[in-house]
């Protein structure tokens, strides 16, 4: 039986409160006062013409506040509008003169007749009224008996019925005197709609409106439509932003009662629902349920995504819009938290509205995949003080040390040294604001001369080792090494780039040298793909290496391309894509039966079915990854692969390292595009 934990009436709104609005009958309009006071609604309405201020005569009557009063305007017992009720508070104004306007104003000034200060005032008050698409002004004649007059001082007030507006409109108004004597007074209302007004028997438009209540039931979520068997209603859930459009989610026409159900990992605090009877001009109402759920604050968070762009912009990804804040931090190469930089550096905002509900962190790092395998570096902070001050430190585990310094730490130590490569241009600047900069300093140099007296200290021992060493010298070479790997891929997008480049780094963990376009732009840009390519296979082949083709659907496509004889025009597909440029010294491999033992083919799941593959690169091992991981890494080691127990724990490695670029390419590419490269055999060109 449902549990009722979310039970809302959408006649109600979220206030279980009603109103019941006062009637008027008749369609005239009128106007009446406060006690002491005399007033006079013109027939029908004038111009809206403010004019400009003038300087008063003397005490003048003007408008000092507005309020308003929703009514119902009956023409017929059950045939009535909403009316907006305006009330004018007015007081005494004392005269005053702006300094250097005397001229300007002296001719409106001789219009005006002086009158005694103890005598009556009149004034005539414009009431203007907007609510799209109509607006109206009218005038009222106010007088107040001279024992009112008192400078400074409320008189009275004066009433106006009515402004007939939409359930739901916004309207606006604004109240001053003709001639005008100071800035003329203004007010905005959102006006109700059918919820939280006693009106469904009076104003017809709500008479068919559909009512929706909300209930939960375990982990699901019932929106339950109560109307009868021949009512026709539109149904919308979208998300409401707070800066541009509302997006939406899920949209149908129906008919009688429904029960529509959610998982309530759909919940999110902008969820809302919009319902309104399938005829012309009728009345849509919209409620948010979900804004102060804390489920729905938490799925808020679970589903947003951080996403660089670039060295120095970021993106928050989320169906609702949030308020956050991004700073820089850092982390250890063993992991850890991200600590904030100390001290820090200005901190960006990413604004895309509404309060954050609970504190969670997002965190991504900078360019993990594109600067290759990591470094041992130290990160300096740089900050710029007032009059060109500057102040050097560099982040360790105990906080940012001053750099020099005389503290016993790895960075005090070699602060020397790291001040003069900074100065020498030999550390690479990670970012540059207004007040800082961070800078990343190789350090291995520094670590090789620490360790030069150890070395020394071995030396006797490894001249023993020589002949043994000298007798196995190719073999002791490749394990000294590594084997090369040369990776070859199609640049589809920036997804599938990111994942090669997680794949590439995770490779250059193990025992393998690996080599890939993502990490030699400049010498790529330089020496241009072609050349690129045939540098790096003559050089990777000849070293008893290894060329490794990811196969993606952009590949496939550029391999029949050159298979039925249309090969590409140069630069077709984008000046640093090595793949295409390697077809022309790839493909006569295989042709003539070269490849075997030299070529490893492989491909990604979910990305494309190994069927896909063409016939022709089918004479070498084509593996899907992550799933034949293994199987790679065997055929990547060759003849001298490690023990099965080390290769199945590096297989671990990499397919930890792979799984987060996957599904983040999976995301991107969507549903339907995936399907059909699954298919064996699509076309792609």
């Amino acid at each position: 039986m449902p549990v009722p934990w979310f039970l809302l009436s959408l006649a109600l709104g979220r206030n279980p409160v009603v109103v019941s609005l006062e009637r008027l009958v008749g369609p005239e309009d009128a106007a009446r006062c406060s006690s002491g006071l005399s007033c006079h609604l013109w027939d029908g309405d004038v111009l809206c013409l403010p004019g400009n201020i003038v300087s008063t005569p003397g005490p003048v009557l003007v408008p000092r506040h507005l309020q308003t009063e929703l009514v119902l305007r009956c023409h017929q017992e059950t045939d009535c509008d909403l009316c907006v009720r305006v009330v004018v508070h007015l007081a005494v104004h004392e005269q005053w003169e702006e300094p250097g306007e005397e001229k300007q104003f002296e001719g409106a000034a001789d219009l005006e007749l002086e009158e005694p200060r103890n005598a009556s005032l009149q004034a005539q008050v414009v009431l203007s009224f907007q609510a799209y698409p109509v607006a109206r002004c009218v005038l009222l004649e106010v007088q107040v008996p001279a024992a009112l007059v008192q400078p400074g001082q409320s008189v009275g007030s004066v009433v106006f019925d009515c402004f007939e507006a939409a359930l739901g409109a916004e309207v606006r108004i604004w109240s001053y005197t003709q001639p005008r004597y100071q800035k003329e007074l203004n007010l905005t209302k959102q006006l109700p709609d059918c919820r939280g007004l006693e009106v469904r028997d009076s104003i017809q438009s709500c008479w068919a409106l559909p009512w929706l209540n909300v209930s939960t039931d375990g982990d699901n979520v019932h929106l339950v439509l109560a109307v009868s068997e021949e009512q026709h209603y539109g149904l919308l859930l979208y998300w409401n932003q707070v800066q541009g459009p509302p997006k939406p989610w899920w949209h149908k026409n129906l008919t009688g009662p429904q029960t529509i159900t959610l998982n309530h990992t759909d919940l999110v605090p902008c969820l809302c629902i919009q319902v309104w009877p399938l005829t012309p001009d009728s009345v849509r109402t919209s409620i948010c349920p979900f804004k102060e759920d804390p489920r729905a604050h938490r799925n808020l968070w679970r589903v947003a995504r951080l996403r660089l762009l670039s060295p120095r912009t970021w993106r928050l990804d989320a169906p609702c819009s949030l308020s956050a804040e991004a700073v820089l931090c850092w982390q250890t190469p063993g992991g850890g938290p991200c600590q904030p930089l100390v001290p820090p550096l200005p901190q960006e905002n990413v604004t895309v509205n509404v309060s954050i509900w609970e504190k969670l962190k997002l965190q991504e790092c900078l360019w993990a995949d594109s600067l290759g395998p990591l470094k041992d570096d130290m990160l300096l902070v740089d900050i710029r003080g007032p009059q060109d001050n500057r102040s050097l430190c560099a982040l360790e585990p105990s906080g940012c040390t001053p750099l020099p310094s005389r503290v016993s730490t790895r960075a005090a130590h070699f602060g020397e040294q790291l001040i003069q490569d900074l100065q020498s241009g030999l550390c690479l600047q990670l970012w540059n604001g207004d007040l800082g900069a961070l800078w990343a300093c190789p350090m291995d140099k520094y670590i090789h001369k620490r360790w030069a007296l150890v070395w020394l200290a071995c030396l006797l021992f490894t001249a023993a080792l020589i002949l043994f060493l000298l007798c196995k010298k190719d073999r002791v070479k490749v394990a000294a090494r590594g084997r090369a790997a040369l990776l070859l891929y199609s640049a589809d997008d920036v997804g599938f780039e990111r994942l090669v480049g997680a794949l590439a780094s995770a490779l250059s963990q193990l025992s393998l040298r690996v080599a890939v376009d993502l990490w030699s732009r400049r010498e790529l840009s330089a020496q241009g793909p072609l050349a690129w390519f045939h540098a790096q296979r003559r050089q990777t082949l000849q070293e008893g290496g290894v060329v490794v083709l990811l196969f993606s659907p952009g590949a496939v496509a550029a391999c029949r391309e050159w298979l039925q004889g249309g090969a590409a025009a140069p630069g077709a597909h984008g000046p640093h894509d090595a793949f295409a440029a390697s077809l022309s010294c790839v493909l006569p491999d295989f042709s003539q039966g070269r490849a075997p033992g030299s070529y490893v083919g492989a491909c990604f799941d979910r990305l494309l079915h190994l069927d896909a593959v063409p016939d022709l690169f089918r004479t070498v091992p084509v593996f899907s990854l992550p799933s034949q991981l293994l199987d790679f890494l065997g055929a990547l080691q060759g003849p001298s692969a490690s023990h099965p127990g080390l290769l199945q724990g590096w297989a671990e490695q990499v397919s930890q390292a792979l799984q987060p670029a996957l599904d983040s390419c999976f995301q991107s590419l969507g549903a339907p595009e995936l399907s059909r490269g699954m298919e064996p055999g699509g076309d792609w060109t």
